[in-house]
């Protein structure tokens, strides 16, 4: 058989597949990708970054220079791959109390967070909107439109012949003095950013993954002009057009990719308490999120195999980390730099 040689073999095409393909871009690597569209949480994925986690307004674990890498990573995607995925817009908290108010006025004066919010509290009502205790205004926030991203992507390697659509299959993988081989390829590392699909994976199915599904809803909502991401008890996305996204719901039990009619009711019920105006659900979508108990990624090498390689776990705020966790990687496979302790897979050992 006449191998195809190339640097890397990827499996997995979602957030994390595609940062760690453009650093072998970037850095003049082969690779080839496997995809089987058995995860779906980077298509579905609300895919908004924002440097302050609203729930408890703490900082996000190292916001600032994720930030810093991953909106010029964006910008450049945009630019290659000849699509608009980065919209910019301002984040509005809706407080539900006085306390509410207080702990938002002390964050806002620390470090880490003070760039990031507006100290001064909008206090004016909003038409539609639940909000009889004011907003909070989060700066530097927007979303990435993932399923534009992954589709766009996955075109641009199929017309480079980098992208095989195929399950794959890990007792397939062989070692040589040249490499791993696998199927018609032969490569010198292989790199999983397989998301949730991980749990099938016998390299790294002993690593604490867990899995939450994730449900949204796209809305038409005609009389709710809002051009902010509107943060309460969930979140409303503006998309355009009077159409927003509505999520999200966290499922621990239900491991299937599927929307289901409970995900849809408790977004219903729970917007009840969101907004006032009339709407209508044009859409429901489904996926499973890869988390990880500590609320870091799973990033490193096969303790017995080391041209072995995962790029997992990176959770609800891929878009942002995505691009940090990758270049990690790249240099610790490539130039031996070491892994950022919080996440390297040796803290499982």
């Amino acid at each position: 058989m006449n191998r195809t040689k190339v640097d890397y073999i990827i499996v997995g095409l979602g957030l994390a597949g595609i940062a760690f393909a453009e650093q072998l871009s970037k850095n003049g690597k082969t690779f080839i990708v496997y995809e089987d569209d058995s995860q779906t949480s980077s298509l579905v994925a609300g895919g908004v970054y924002n440097p302050v986690i609203l729930k408890r307004f703490t900082p996000v674990w190292n916001a600032e220079a994720q930030l810093q890498l991953a909106l010029p990573f964006y910008k450049s995607l945009e630019e290659k791959l000849h699509v608009q995925i980065d919209r910019k817009f301002k984040t509005k908290k809706a407080f539900k109390s006085i306390e509410d108010q207080n702990n938002w006025f002390a964050a806002s004066d620390k470090p880490g967070l003070s760039q990031y919010m507006n100290a001064k509290i909008s206090k004016g009502t909003i038409p539609g909107i639940v909000g009889s205790f004011g907003f909070g205004e989060v700066l530097e926030t927007g979303r990435i439109d993932t399923h534009t991203l992954v589709t766009a992507y996955r075109k641009y390697l199929e017309e480079a012949d980098q992208i095989r659509y195929q399950r794959f299959q890990y007792d397939k993988i062989s070692n040589t003095d040249d490499g791993v081989e696998y199927g018609d390829a032969i490569a010198y590392h292989i790199v999983f950013t397989e998301g949730y699909g991980i749990v099938h994976n016998p390299y790294f199915n002993y690593l604490p993954l867990n899995e939450a599904k994730g449900e949204l809803i796209t809305i038409h909502a005609p009389e709710l002009k809002i051009d902010f991401l509107l943060k309460s008890t969930l979140f409303v996305l503006p998309l355009g057009d009077d159409h927003y996204k509505v999520g999200a719901t966290f499922n621990w039990k239900d491991k299937t990719g599927v929307p289901s009619e409970e995900g849809k009711i408790e977004l219903i019920e729970k917007l009840k308490n969101v907004i006032t105006v009339p709407y209508t659900i044009i859409d429901q979508t489904a996926g499973i999120r890869p988390t990880v108990k500590d609320r870091r990624p799973m990033i490193g090498i096969h303790p017995k195999n080391a041209r072995i390689a995962v790029l997992n776990g990176l959770g609800t705020r891929g878009v942002m980390i995505a691009p940090t966790v990758a270049a990690n990687l790249y240099a610790h496979i490539e130039h031996k730099q070491p892994l950022d302790l919080e996440i390297d897979i040796k803290r499982f050992e």
